[in-house]
């Protein structure tokens, strides 16, 4: 071979080289080990990109050009935000695929993760499997139920297109003043404790050995979020959002238990509450978030903020903004939800990290985080939503397990004037049953909040399902 033909050859072969190490990128393969592809990840990113991922934005103004000109990491669904009134399953799905488009054509491709309050069924979207709130699900003290209704979530969630899930609700309520306390298993923190089982229907059973880290089984499950940490339901007279005055002995024995067992059970994130402890918001405590979550329970999912978390740092809210942003991302919070003044929050925040305010160690460790759960859960492989599940939406072994449900949670206080000669159950040829009250043939008001709007709504057209009177006039 001649020295020309030799050169060219040799040039050839490095250009092919060069093309096989461009095409090959240790992150996009499944097969390297997970730490490997985060820092790999990690390691190309840009300032924006790692912003972008920190930042969760609402669905109507996830364009997919200001998700690609903003490289955003998620988005979510407020309660009650949908694609269209009564959309279907498919329509979600088209949706989210949509948005996911504009997230995977940036320059790395990072996939971005959609969630949304599925707190007692998929509870925005319509015909979708409503389940008794977790006031209920508390009185059946049937954890293994509960584990199902996860899994039941888990699919119906997916059929629309939908990764992540912002359940369950571990609150313990120890005021009935606060508003809601329906969203809390019990004011007896062994019985919430119990219920993290819901973590394990949603997620998937952590494997033997993994205990503690983030983990979600597969394209039928969903990630969880275990929230709002910490002391949600123990403020000053039941007041929302408000001041938990306790001791840490309180705080540890009372509010913290069941995060321990969401933690054990692998919950992939944690949201923050919009309440302070002895005066502290929780947005903004470090000791809780970093020190405490992250450093002494090993927590190695991702914290993300609660709706405009950050803005209610101050009083009144977001009157001081790039103070909210320096005080939540520097307290640990890792992903904001910022669902309207998204530029606002990105601009302020790499100014801060650009000028020393916050350091480059904090933002890599909120991506890291993120990074981790989205591997962990395959959305790098799996990015879009899967066609065939559409039929899991109110599926009919779906509503058997929450008519199940609501026989386990009925908690009947008292039968008849004396035990000797009950009143139920009813003899079904009574020639007249008195059913009384507003909620009696009011399928929005037996639903309760969070049911295809954020507090609910009265009447029997939002969604599918079965009155109270009109079951018994059919079973009578």
């Amino acid at each position: 071979m001649g020295s020309l033909h030799k050169t060219t050859f040799v040039l050839l072969m490095f250009c092919l080289a060069a093309l096989g190490s461009a095409d090959y990128l240790k992150y996009k393969d499944p097969k390297q080990p997970l730490g490997v592809r985060i820092k790999d990840l990690l390691g190309r990113m840009t300032l924006a990109e790692k912003i972008g991922q920190m930042t969760q934005i609402e669905r109507e103004n996830a364009t997919a050009e200001a998700m690609s000109k903003y490289f955003i990491g998620s988005v979510l669904s407020g309660g009650g935000s949908v694609p269209s009134p009564q959309a279907s399953a498919a329509a979600w799905q088209s949706m989210v695929n949509e948005m996911q488009k504009g997230a995977l054509s940036t320059r790395l491709g990072i996939p971005m993760i959609y969630g949304i309050d599925a707190v007692h069924g998929h509870n925005n979207v319509y015909k979708a499997t409503i389940f008794p709130h977790n006031v209920g699900l508390g009185a059946t003290r049937d954890p293994m139920l509960i584990k199902r209704i996860g899994e039941a979530t888990a699919l119906e969630v997916r059929a629309t297109g939908i990764p992540y899930a912002f359940a369950p609700c571990i609150a313990v309520c120890r005021d009935p003043r606060w508003g809601r306390c329906y969203e809390s298993y019990s004011e007896d923190p062994k019985v919430v404790q119990s219920m993290t089982t819901l973590i394990s229907g949603l997620q998937g059973d952590v494997p033997a050995g993994s205990e503690g880290r983030p983990y979600v089984g597969g394209s039928k499950k969903v990630a969880a979020c275990a929230k709002h940490y910490v002391g949600d339901g123990g403020t000053f007279m039941g007041i929302n959002e408000n001041n938990t005055v306790i001791d840490a002995h309180g705080l540890m024995t009372i509010h913290m238990p069941a995060y321990y067992n969401s933690i054990i059970r692998g919950v992939s994130t944690v949201m923050t509450s919009y309440s302070s402890w002895n005066g502290k918001k929780m947005h903004a405590n470090h000791f809780l978030v970093t020190d405490f979550l992250k450093n002494k329970l090993k927590f190695r999912g991702f914290v993300i903020s609660d709706w405009q978390g950050i803005d209610r740092i101050t009083s009144p809210p977001g009157v001081n903004y790039s103070y909210s942003v320096e005080a939540g991302v520097g307290a640990g919070i890792d992903m904001i939800m910022v669902p309207y003044a998204y530029t606002e929050f990105i601009d302020d925040l790499t100014y801060q990290v650009k000028n020393n305010i916050i350091p480059m160690s904090r933002i890599d460790d909120a991506v890291y985080r993120i990074l981790r759960v989205k591997f962990t859960m395959g959305l790098f492989e799996s990015p879009y939503a899967d066609p065939s599940l559409v039929g899991e939406l109110g599926k009919q072994e779906h509503r058997d397990l929450a008519r199940e449900a609501v026989r386990k949670s009925l908690v009947l206080l008292k039968n008849g004037k004396s035990a000797s000669s009950p009143l139920l159950p009813l003899p079904k040829k009574a020639g007249k049953i008195l059913v009384a009250g507003s909620h009696a043939d009011d399928l929005g008001l037996q639903c309760g909040g969070w049911t295809i709007t954020w507090q609910g709504q009265t009447g029997n057209d939002k969604t599918a399902g079965t009155t109270i009177l009109s079951a018994i006039k059919s079973t009578v």
